[in-house]
């Protein structure tokens, strides 16, 4: 009898070791989706600050996110340089990242 509930211990605690470790994993993978979703929209915006693409810098790296499932929070501009900020949310949690792209120094 002792046996089966150490064993049944054993199990639903490494169930739920498991299972935050799955929730762990994928807060990281959503963290590194966010950060490409702002990269991209960091690109969009510099392209088109630099007349590589038609359009207002900001208003491209919105579609870029808002296509990916973000939104932007905010888009600053330096001459070519666009520095962009995205948020979206997992599991009810904001997830946000910051990216800056433009030409080379």
């Amino acid at each position: 009898m002792a046996g089966s509930i150490l064993g049944a211990g054993m199990v639903a605690g490494t169930s739920l070791l498991l299972a935050g470790l799955v929730a762990a994993g994928a807060a990281a993978v959503e963290g590194q989706r966010v950060a490409a979703i702002a990269d991209g929209a960091a690109l969009a915006a510099a392209d088109a600050a630099s007349g590589a693409v038609r359009g207002e810098p900001c208003a491209r790296a919105a579609e870029v996110a808002e296509a990916q499932g973000a939104v932007v929070v905010s888009c600053v501009l330096d001459e070519l340089i666009a520095t962009v900020s995205v948020r979206a949310s997992f599991a009810s949690f904001p997830v946000a990242a910051i990216a800056r792209a433009g030409p080379p120094p």
